[in-house]
C-alpha cells in the first residue's frame, strides 16, 4: 500500500515513522522490527513450514478454543499474489510440504481479486501466516519473554487464548508473560483500530509536551482504563493532573505522587529534579485568546512573583499547546470572546443587588483572590444562589452562561469596563 505522503515506501513506512517519533518524544526507546523484514530474512520459515503441516492442528484449536470453523482445506495462510500483489484477495487451500495453492477470488473490504491461480513457496516474505498464528510463531521467532495486551485478547477464547494453544501444541513452546491491560478510551468510548475509532499516538502527542504525555501513560495501573477526549475537558484535567504532582514536589511531599512525577520527566531531566511553577492550562488558554492581556504579566500576577526563564519557556511552550488545542479540538465552552456591548439581557433583583455590591468593590484594583473571596461573600449577604451571580456574570461579559473561575476572569479584564458594565447591569430598569 502507497504512503500518503512522499518520502516514505510504503503505508506501513510512513506511520511506523510517526509512532517511532511520539516515542522519541516521550523519551522511550524501543528496539523496532518489521514483519516485512522477519518475513523476508527467512526467520519465519521453519515456523511456517510447521504451521502449514499442522493445519488441521490449527483449525481443531480455532474450533476448540474460540468456536471458530474452518473449511477442511483452509490453511493458516496468506499469499502475496504473483500478479497483482494483493494479499488480503488470495486463498491458500494446498500444501504439498513445498508449496501452497492458491487462487486470487477474495474481495475484503470493496477490493479487487485478478483471478490467477498458482502454487507458490511460501517462503522468504512471499506470504504470511494468519493473525493468531503468527502472533504464536513470532513469539517463537522474536523470543518473547513477556507481552501483555488489551483485556479482551486475554478473555477465555480470545486471540491471546487461541495463541497460547497454538504455540504450546504446534510450535512445541511456551506463551510469555501475559499482562492484560485496560483499554484506551476516546470520551468513553473504547479505541479500535480495525474499526478506525479512536485517535492516533501523534493526535495525543500534539496534544500534551513530554512530561505529560509519559504521566498518561504511566500515570495510572494497567488495571484503570486511559480516558482521553480531546474534544472535552479531559485536555484541562491532564494539565492540571500534572500541575497537582508538581505542586506536592515543590511542598516537599516524599510520597507516590513524587515518585511519578520523578517518572514523568524524561530520562536526562532527572538527575536534578525541579518542579517549576506553570500557569494553570485552563488560564493559558483563555489568556491567549484575549488580545489585551500579556500572558508572562497575567502569569506573574498570579504567581505573585516573576517567572524564572525555565518558567518563561514553559509558560510560552504551554501557550503554543494550548493555542494548538483551541485550533483543532477544543470544545465551544473553552472559546471566549468579551462582548463589545452591553447585552440584552434581563437581571432578576437579586443578581442586580450582587452586581452593585461588586462594583462597588471594585471601586479599587482588586486581585483575583481578592475578588473570588468577595464573591463568595456575595452569595450569602444578598442572598443568590452561586448559578444565579457568576451566570450573570458571565452572560454579561461573554454572553454565555459559564466560563472560567470568575474572581479571576473579573481581575483580567479591563477594570474600567468591568465596573461600568456592572452598574448599567444593577440600574437595569424593568
Amino acid at each position: 500500500m502507497p504512503s500518503p505522503e512522499l518520502g516514505y515506501d510504503s503505508y506501513a513506512d510512513y506511520y511506523g515513522d510517526e509512532f517511532m517519533r511520539v516515542h522519541k518524544k516521550a523519551g522511550f526507546t524501543p528496539s523496532y522490527y518489521t514483519a516485512r523484514e522477519l518475513y523476508a530474512s527467512g526467520k519465519m520459515d521453519a515456523l511456517i513450514k510447521t504451521a502449514l503441516e499442522h493445519a488441521a492442528d490449527i483449525r481443531r484449536i480455532q474450533k476448540e478454543v474460540s468456536g471458530s470453523q474452518k473449511e477442511d482445506d483452509w490453511l493458516p495462510i496468506s499469499v502475496v499474489c504473483e500478479q497483482c500483489g494483493k494479499i488480503k484477495t488470495t486463498r491458500a487451500f494446498d500444501f504439498d510440504g513445498e508449496t501452497v495453492a492458491y487462487v486470487c477470488d477474495q474481495s475484503p473490504y470493496g477490493a479487487t481479486p485478478c483471478g490467477k491461480e498458482a502454487r507458490i513457496s511460501p517462503y522468504g516474505g512471499t506470504a504470511k501466516l494468519f493473525w493468531k498464528a503468527d502472533w504464536a510463531a513470532k513469539w517463537v521467532a522474536v523470543g518473547v519473554d513477556i507481552e501483555g495486551a488489551g483485556k479482551d485478547h486475554s478473555t477465555k477464547g480470545g486471540s491471546r487464548d487461541v495463541a497460547n494453544h497454538i504455540v504450546r501444541e504446534v510450535f512445541g513452546s511456551e506463551p510469555p508473560f501475559d499482562i492484560p491491560y485496560e483499554f484506551f478510551l476516546v470520551g468513553g468510548k473504547k479505541m479500535s483500530s480495525s474499526k478506525g475509532k479512536g485517535s492516533t499516538a501523534k493526535e495525543m502527542s500534539d496534544l500534551f509536551p513530554a512530561p505529560l504525555l509519559r504521566l498518561i501513560l504511566i500515570g495510572k495501573d494497567i488495571n484503570q482504563q486511559i480516558d482521553v477526549d480531546p474534544s472535552g475537558d479531559s485536555v484541562p484535567r491532564m494539565y492540571d493532573w500534572y500541575d497537582d504532582l508538581a505542586e506536592k514536589v515543590r511542598q516537599g511531599v516524599a510520597d507516590d505522587f513524587t515518585r511519578l512525577y520523578a517518572l514523568s520527566q524524561l530520562p536526562e531531566s532527572r538527575a536534578e529534579l525541579t518542579a517549576p511553577w506553570q500557569l494553570r492550562f485552563s488560564q493559558v488558554a483563555f489568556i491567549v485568546q484575549m488580545p489585551h492581556l500579556s500572558l508572562l504579566a497575567e502569569a506573574e500576577a498570579v504567581k505573585g512573583e516573576p517567572l524564572t526563564n525555565e518558567e518563561q519557556v514553559l509558560l510560552e511552550e504551554r501557550a503554543e499547546y494550548a493555542r494548538f488545542w483551541l485550533a483543532t479540538y477544543a470544545p465551544e465552552s473553552y472559546r471566549y470572546e468579551i462582548l463589545t456591548d452591553m447585552p440584552s439581557i434581563e437581571f432578576s433583583d437579586s443578581q442586580k443587588q450582587a452586581l452593585a455590591l461588586l462594583a462597588s468593590f471594585m471601586e479599587t484594583a482588586r486581585t483575583g483572590e481578592e475578588l473570588h473571596h468577595r464573591l463568595h461573600e456575595l452569595k450569602s449577604e444578598v442572598p443568590i444562589e452561586p448559578k444565579e451571580l457568576f451566570g450573570a456574570l458571565y452572560q454579561l461579559f461573554l454572553g454565555r452562561a459559564s466560563g472560567p473561575k470568575a474572581g479571576w476572569f473579573l481581575s483580567v479584564l479591563p477594570q474600567d469596563l468591568v465596573r461600568e458594565r456592572l452598574l448599567a447591569a444593577s440600574e437595569q430598569k424593568g
